[in-house]
């Protein structure tokens, strides 16, 4: 199957990231992330992000915490280390390439605009 599963995940490292919780659920794990404030403007809610590697999909977002949930699923949890992760872990956080994309044409734009 070649059809694109997940988003593209490039493996650069955009910041660091530091676990708030990683609670155990009856059928998934709620992991929350602490994330540098200067890439919070790159994530949305039902979007994608690399943790570690691993991507995934944003489940909430609280700016004013600079915090993001994702739902680590049976598959994520049996076939990554992420189930390991505790409060206080570092993780390398990569942010969707499409939006910095999106960002530097608008920049590009409203500045042959000004």
């Amino acid at each position: 199957d070649s059809r694109l599963g997940g988003h593209i995940v490039q493996g650069h490292v955009d910041g660091i990231a530091r676990v708030k919780s990683n609670e155990p659920g009856e059928k998934w794990n709620k992991f929350v992330v602490e994330v540098p404030q200067l890439l919070t403007k790159y994530i949305v809610n039902q979007g994608s992000i690399a943790l570690d590697g691993v991507s995934l999909t944003v489940g909430e977002i609280d700016d004013t915490k600079s915090e993001i949930t994702v739902w680590l699923i049976p598959e994520t949890l049996e076939k990554t280390n992420l189930s390991e992760k505790s409060a206080g872990d570092i993780l390398n956080i990569e942010v969707d390439v499409l939006a910095k994309y999106v960002e530097r044409l608008l920049n590009r734009t409203q500045g042959e605009n000004t």
